[in-house]
């Protein structure tokens, strides 16, 4: 009969440190506070506090610090920038035990939760959820752990649901935010939206040069630039041509608001997307005061139309530039310098395509300047 001799194990499987070891294990913890408002700044900072001194009451724990995200949410961990350090931190060996206050502290979606557990587990770092009462390398740990996941991210989605519902009610009833702080033309005066006249300046100038001038969003952007003048997030001068022309297309100059312009695809990432009629939109005339003449912004609305029919072709150049056609080919009259380098030097008007590799295409004539 073979004779079996038992080896002793000499790894604690909850700590994963040796057996009646005397090191210290390095401790960690995460706080969160889901908004960023000032009546929620004392809960994070009671959250940091009390689990610095937490951590250093424990004789058997060595502190390492406290990391935290304030006003993010907990459903994606991409933004969570404490969070994501605090992860790589354990796994390159600085951290052996993170605790939180609960899993949906430590995140409310579902495969985020696991996905991090098990990937820390398998290194031999623990994370202790206090108000679950839960270790996680407890081989019980997972199933339970499963569940309350699952309920924190149910929980989400309903905060989500409810916080969607409220916003729409208040777009049924014709209630208009501005996001002030990217919004150029406007601010809050006791909870009204009235015109910043020294931004109001810019956005009449803007809407001067495209209809006016005949300049393009880009040729804009470029001026604006050059004058040094602050986009409408007022932190640089790196105007593009889609900045301008949201300026040009917004309703909200006219003193309109269209509502529900975007929506949430997915609340776990909050993926949002434009609008085109998945789901319902408000239109408020005459909300607030308007900065453009409600004749201009529809007159400019129909020369962006204008443009984008002639696509590339559109030119800013001068007055007569894509305005111009051809009444045989229908192509665009183009300004043309002949004899550049003689006395008799003058500009012209000619249809573009009239001459294609050398052959006569149409035979309308050219205007002189």
């Amino acid at each position: 009969m073979p004779k079996v001799r038992v080896i002793p194990s000499t790894i604690n499987p909850i700590t994963q440190l040796p057996h009646n070891t005397t090191s210290l294990r390095k401790v960690a913890a995460y706080a969160r506070v889901s908004t960023n408002k000032d009546e929620q700044y004392t809960s994070y900072e009671a959250q940091v506090n009390f689990y610095q001194k937490y951590i250093q009451e424990k004789p058997n724990w060595e502190y390492t610090k406290v990391y935290a995200d304030e006003g993010i949410s907990g459903t994606s961990t991409k933004r969570r920038t404490d969070f994501n350090r605090m992860i790589k931190d354990a796994l390159l060996g600085k951290i052996d035990l993170i605790i939180t206050k609960s899993i949906s502290r430590f995140a409310r979606n579902t495969l985020d939760t696991i996905s991090y557990v098990r990937k820390l587990k398998a290194k031999g770092i623990e994370v202790f959820f206090e108000k679950e009462n839960l270790w996680t390398l407890d081989p019980k740990s997972e199933l339970i752990l499963t569940i309350m996941a699952s309920i924190a991210q149910e929980e989400s989605r309903s905060i989500s649901q409810n916080v969607i519902w409220g916003k729409r009610v208040g777009f049924q009833q014709g209630k208009v935010s501005f996001a002030y702080s990217r919004f150029l033309g406007y601010k809050k005066v006791d909870d009204k939206i009235v015109i910043d006249e020294d931004q109001a300046v810019v956005v009449r100038m803007i809407y001067r040069m495209f209809l006016v001038e005949g300049k393009t969003p880009t040729g804009i952007a470029k001026y604006l630039k050059t004058q040094h003048i602050k986009t409408p997030s007022g932190k640089s001068t790196n105007w593009t041509k889609n900045t301008v022309s949201s300026i040009l297309t917004n309703e909200k100059y006219k003193g309109d608001a269209l509502l529900q312009k975007t929506y949430t695809v997915n609340y776990l990432d909050h993926t949002k997307a434009v609008n085109t009629g998945q789901i319902p939109q408000y239109y408020v005339e005459n909300n607030h005061t308007a900065i453009i003449d409600k004749d201009i912004w529809e007159q400019v609305q129909v020369e962006m139309e204008r443009r984008e029919k002639l696509g590339a072709h559109y030119s800013s150049s001068d007055i007569f530039s894509s305005k111009l056609i051809c009444e045989d080919c229908g192509g665009y009259y183009g300004r043309k310098n002949w004899h550049s380098n003689t006395r008799h030097e003058r500009f012209v008007y000619q249809c573009n395509q009239k001459y294609k590799k050398g052959t006569k295409i149409c035979k309308t004539p050219h205007l002189s300047e």
